[in-house]
């Protein structure tokens, strides 16, 4: 079977133009991946998340535990054909949510205990265990069990995360053996501080991974730190190996990462946007549930490729959102996922040309002009 391999096509500064292969297909690099928690990209049927540009989806691993459960998705034939998703298929190792959603739980050096935030069962995530899950979903690019803490925090708590993290990292690497039709990512934490980012990146390397993403991040701090964070750390990362920052973000963060020298981004937020009445456009956010779109029967933007954009009226979908019709919903993730995807579509052109920098300029230029005027 076709190994997973990485190839750096173009840079302009400290911007990449990739593209990952998996036997499941190519994955053009930078590449946003939309959240399917569940098994679904929420109100969107698998063939439009497809049609909107999208390579590759991100699963959770922490969800699907708990619902279907892992061996009941492997025993119908894994999580590709269980969703109708046979492009790759990426998916976390479940221990941010363990940490986010579970009150209950307990965390020492074999995993961390909790109870389900659903029913207040018990369950264990170990390393071995979470990439155990993934495989038995069948996932494509599988995640290392890490700790993520919440920024800010005392240095000696995030020192502490990162190093259980990396002995994780250890065990997960020898977890997943010798595959060549799947990858393991490890995830570099060390929360705002460089040393210990650098730390743990050298410990990352010195395990060796397929790719290498940056955890610990649009964790409660400010972009700009983010920001700060990603400079220093991705010039510690081998240029041969995929670069994913994780759960980011809005536009403005995905393009902030490119910069950076990030390759792979994946966010709930495009489609959590669309289901509360907001839609991306290259005009930036638009809230449709502001009054003045009521009687406006001027599209969303007429020379947007996305025919969703040009088809419906602001009007239509005000009316839509405000009575929470469920189309109102569907339509609005379509427009804001194709949107992401235009976004990081326009990144790798604007790389392989040499013009990111300029790219870049006219994009936020255009956000920073906003919608187009009411009438």
């Amino acid at each position: 079977m076709k190994q997973v391999s990485f190839s750096l096509i173009a840079t302009d500064g400290m911007a990449r133009r990739g593209r990952i292969d998996t036997p499941r297909g190519e994955i053009e690099t930078p590449a946003f991946m939309p959240v399917g928690t569940v098994g679904t990209v929420k109100a969107m049927y698998p063939e439009q998340v497809r049609e909107t540009g999208a390579d590759i989806l991100l699963g959770n691993t922490y969800h699907l535990m708990l619902r279907p459960g892992a061996e009941r998705v492997a025993a119908l034939g894994g999580l590709h054909t269980f969703m109708d998703w046979q492009r790759p298929i990426l998916t976390d190792s479940g221990g941010f949510q363990v940490m986010s959603l579970s009150k209950l739980r307990k965390l020492n050096e074999q995993g961390v205990t909790f109870r389900s935030h659903i029913d207040g069962s018990a369950y264990e995530l170990t390393p071995e265990r979470s990439v155990n899950i993934q495989m038995l979903l069948d996932s494509d690019i599988i995640m290392q069990l890490d700790e993520c803490i919440a920024l800010p925090a005392e240095r000696g708590e995030i020192q502490r995360a990162m190093e259980l993290s990396l002995r994780w990292a250890d065990r997960s690497k020898t977890a997943f053996g010798e595959q060549r039709n799947r990858a393991l990512f490890g995830i570099v934490q060390g929360g705002d501080d460089a040393e210990l980012r650098a730390k743990s990146a050298a410990g990352l390397k010195s395990i060796g991974f397929d790719g290498y993403s940056i955890g610990g991040l649009a964790v409660g701090e400010p972009q700009d730190v983010m920001f700060r964070v990603l400079s220093e750390i991705t010039p510690e990362l081998p240029t041969d190996r995929p670069r994913y920052l994780m759960g980011v973000g809005k536009p403005d963060d995905i393009l902030g990462g490119i910069e950076r020298g990030v390759d792979m981004f994946d966010c709930v937020h495009p489609t959590r946007a669309g289901r509360h009445g907001h839609a991306y456009t290259r005009f930036g956010v638009i809230n449709l549930k502001n009054a003045r779109h009521k009687d406006d029967p001027r599209p969303l933007d007429e020379a947007s490729p996305n025919r969703n954009c040009r088809r419906f009226s602001r009007a239509y979908l005000h009316h839509l959102v405000r009575t929470e019709e469920i189309l109102g919903a569907m339509i609005l993730s379509q427009i804001n996922l194709a949107y992401y995807q235009e976004l990081v579509l326009g990144a790798r052109a604007a790389i392989e040309a040499g013009e990111f920098t300029t790219y870049s300029e006219i994009t936020r230029a255009a956000w920073a002009q906003g919608d187009i005027a009411p009438l």
